[in-house]
């Protein structure tokens, strides 16, 4: 779960940095995406489909559609996970979403435009629309040895991000159909409340 919010977290942040670099004012970034699990264990990847909602400055709705229906939101602070059991959502509580808001506090501080390192990665820029993010601390990169967003193009909006795990073992998510500030709105405040 940590790692899928890190991934998650990157994602809003990095387009949202991008674009204002791109003289873009960001209020929304919306994509469905499609997560490709790979481990040496698997013969085939397991695969998720769902969408991603972000609106300024800080409410997030992450939503798995398939295998199993989850919903992750954030708002105004507040972190909830929930999965679906037999037709109704259920709230998840544990260590796995008390970790979320530690995530958070290391990667909000992207969200003012400035893409650079951190305490706990180390940005790199690359030409070709690529950044990766290295972790400093050996004991993370044992779990996460890097991590690659790709840009689009220049709005600001993800192709894909990249999440390498260790040998043979990866998360990609490739994003469709984003959406950049879509029109005042379209995404109600309840969006973000509740599953």
């Amino acid at each position: 779960m940590k790692r899928l919010l890190t991934v998650l977290l990157l994602f809003a942040c990095v387009s949202m940095a991008q674009a204002q670099k791109n003289s873009i004012h960001v209020e929304s970034v919306q994509a469905f995406f499609t997560q490709e699990k790979q481990l040496p264990i698997l013969v085939r990847p397991i695969i998720s489909k769902g969408q991603f909602i972000f609106k300024a400055p800080g409410s997030l709705r992450w939503e798995y559609f398939s295998p199993i229906h989850t919903v992750l939101l954030m708002d105004d602070g507040n972190i909830s996970k929930f999965v679906e059991h037999d037709g109704k959502f259920v709230e998840e509580h544990g260590m796995g979403v008390d970790s979320m808001q530690i995530v958070l506090s290391e990667i909000t501080g992207w969200l003012d435009g400035d893409i650079t390192d951190t305490p706990t990665f180390q940005v790199q820029n690359r030409a070709d629309n690529l950044i990766i993010l290295t972790p400093k601390d050996a004991a993370l990169a044992k779990i996460i040895s890097r991590i690659e967003l790709k840009l689009l193009d220049q709005s600001g909006l993800m192709e894909s991000v990249t999440l390498y795990e260790g040998p043979g073992s990866l998360t990609r998510m490739i994003f469709s159909a984003a959406v950049l500030n879509e029109k005042e709105g379209k995404i109600p405040p309840k969006t973000f409340k509740k599953p």
